[in-house]
């Protein structure tokens, strides 16, 4: 009883320690995220040069998580975290000091090569979880980035006014304050004899470990829905600003109602619905209210309608995220962790360079179109969860 009781302990200071990292870390990005483009502007930078400086670091995640994610296999979670928080601070003194805007975009591209606290942080969890508790683990890293998104922009505006590069310098102290407290305090998950042996960090390497079918179709779900909903990030404040004649601050406004309900749904509902259904119910429930919120989104003309439909979205979303997540984790061997949940998130990086795409492409045609083709989409993938995604343990191979 001592023991179990000593593990549980340790499993839930091991998760608020991750808790607090991604917390400041996300906290620093949202800081800098709603301010990158005016910067940018101010550097004189096109509409099309900003549009680079943006998908820039989606672009370096798309080829630098896999083999991030591999490195946690092989030396640890503990240093890559490390690391990139470090990582994270230089690119944001690069912000900071930039004197050309291509100054600035290289600094991007490095924060995006850096940027593997995620797949990191999601190997951490699974490494301390087990398969009862991942989805919550993995819940409780989303409420972690929501917190971050929520208070970020805010504070970013707020210490924008007081000078253009003072939220960068404000972004590279945190980064700082989390990579010192990361470093005392972040203890290794798992023992080096229990880490994976490989030699040598290949693409062929990293293939193998996502090249069962089970893997394979969850992958393929995890960037049908990311880019589903990278449809409304590309596009919604233009859609706020061409249909309701909103401004920054409206726009802001609703992307913390969004932020706030999808910190609920992760932190404190996951965690309870996921025991009672199973991560692959709250996928497809999830995925099936995130088309629907798109579908809301397209018709509303009027605040409160557009209230409903976001929130519709943001608790689909909150749903399945985290279940998905674990889902992915949990098809992966233990040694395997890092490299598949890293090419997961690049998965998810090539969605969120490609939705923004196809969403302002679509603007095009329609203001509602984005929305209509997200719906679709996320229809789609909520077919692909409900014919081709099992709940492990419930059929047998």
């Amino acid at each position: 009883m001592v023991s179990v009781a000593s593990d549980s302990q340790h499993r839930r200071a091991s998760l608020g320690v991750i808790f607090l990292t991604v917390l400041l870390d996300l906290l620093g990005f949202g800081i800098v995220i709603p301010i990158l483009p005016l910067y940018a502007e101010k550097l004189h930078a096109t509409d099309f040069e900003t549009g680079i400086l943006l998908a820039i670091y989606s672009v370096m995640q798309l080829f630098f998580s896999p083999i991030w994610g591999r490195l946690s296999d092989r030396a640890g979670r503990r240093p890559v975290l490390l690391i990139s928080i470090l990582g994270s601070c230089g690119s944001q003194l690069g912000y900071a000091l930039a004197p050309s805007f291509w100054w600035l975009v290289v600094a991007r591209g490095f924060a995006g090569v850096c940027g593997a606290n995620i797949t990191a942080a999601q190997a951490y969890i699974a490494d301390v979880t087990d398969e009862k508790s991942r989805a919550a683990g993995m819940g409780m890293l989303g409420a972690a980035m929501g917190l971050g998104f929520i208070f970020g922009p805010a504070v970013g505006g707020f210490l924008s006014t007081r000078s253009a590069n003072l939220p960068f310098f404000v972004a590279a102290g945190l980064a700082a304050v989390n990579f010192v407290s990361a470093f005392m305090i972040l203890k290794e998950p798992r023992p080096a004899s229990e880490r994976t042996r490989a030699r040598t960090l290949t693409w062929a390497g990293l293939v193998r470990t996502a090249s069962t079918p089970r893997l394979l179709t969850l992958m393929l779900l995890f960037f049908v829905v990311t880019f589903g909903f990278a449809n409304l990030e590309g596009t919604f404040s233009l859609f706020l600003e061409r249909r309701f004649h909103y401004g920054r601050r409206e726009a802001s406004y609703m992307f913390t109602y969004i932020g706030v309900l999808m910190v609920i749904v992760q932190g404190g509902m996951v965690r309870r619905l996921v025991p009672r259904f199973g991560e692959q119910k709250l996928i497809v429930f999830g995925t099936l209210l995130m088309a629907i919120g798109m579908f809301l989104t397209e018709r509303s003309y009027d605040l409160t309608w557009l209230l409903v439909a976001i929130a519709v979205m943001a608790v689909g979303n909150g749903l399945n995220t985290p279940s998905l997540s674990s889902l992915i984790s949990r098809a992966a061997s233990g040694d395997h962790q890092g490299g598949v949940l890293g090419v997961s998130q690049s998965m998810g990086a090539l969605a969120r360079v490609v939705g923004p795409l196809i969403g302002t492409f679509a603007l095009g045609f329609g203001l509602g179109v984005p929305y209509v083709v997200g719906g679709v989409t996320l229809m789609v993938a909520c077919v692909l969860a409900v014919l081709f995604v099992r709940q492990p343990g419930a059929v047998t191979a």
